[in-house]
Formats: structure tokens, sequence, C-alpha cells
């Protein structure tokens, strides 16, 4: 019943922006938190992105700071993540990742998962 399911993948160029969605259904996202997580191939999955429950707080990892945004409608009861400037190392599987929380804040651990979405940086 509660399912996540990413949208927007593919192969672009270096320096140029994909807009990832991940819509949900069976569940409000005004009570979960939403994170955007990747893996490439041989690498561990790495949190990239997070964005509470009530969209007032985000964090996002090193590697994507200033590059990366998320955001999120819950009218659509869809979160975004927004990608520019994008480079080569960017490759991987692109997961988004729901937990359920009481305070309007990111988590450290998520419950429910997407499918993922493949991104592809090359020329």
């Amino acid at each position: 019943q509660l399912q996540l399911v990413e949208s927007g993948g593919g192969l672009v160029q270096p320096g140029g922006s994909l807009r990832l969605s991940c819509a949900a259904s069976g569940f409000t996202l005004d009570y979960y938190a939403i994170g955007w997580f990747r893996q490439a191939p041989g690498k561990e999955r790495e949190k990239i992105s997070c964005i509470s429950s009530s969209g007032s707080s985000t964090n996002y990892a090193d590697s994507v700071k200033g590059r990366f945004t998320i955001s999120k409608d819950n009218a659509k009861k869809t979160v975004y993540l927004q990608m520019n400037s994008l480079k080569p190392e960017d490759t991987a599987v692109y997961y988004c990742a729901a937990q359920r929380v009481i305070v309007v804040l990111c988590p450290d651990e998520y419950t429910y998962w997407g499918q993922g979405t493949q991104v592809t940086v090359s020329s």
C-alpha cells in the first residue's frame, strides 16, 4: 500500500541537468521525511539529500551541495531532486526513501524504498 516510484532518470551530458521525481502513494507526505540516495557500481550506497516532513529542513552531502536541490509538493505527493552541473561521477542508480517521523527533522534511518532510477552522465 505504501509505495514510492522514482522517475526522470536517463542519459545526460556532463554539465547538463535532470530532475528526478519520487511519487508517493498509500500515505501522506505530511508525516514522512524523504531521503535521496544513490549507488554507483562497486560503491556503497550514499545518502545525498533529505527533506523533513514539513519541508522546512533540508540536508545535502558535500558531494552534491550547491548542485542538487530537494523539494516537495504535498498536494501532488511528489518529492523532487533537481540535479544541475552533472558530472560523470554522479552516474548511479538513484533511490528515494521514506521514514515516518514525529518531529520535523531528517532521520538517520529509512524504512520504505523506491525501485530506483538510473542516471548516466557521459559524453
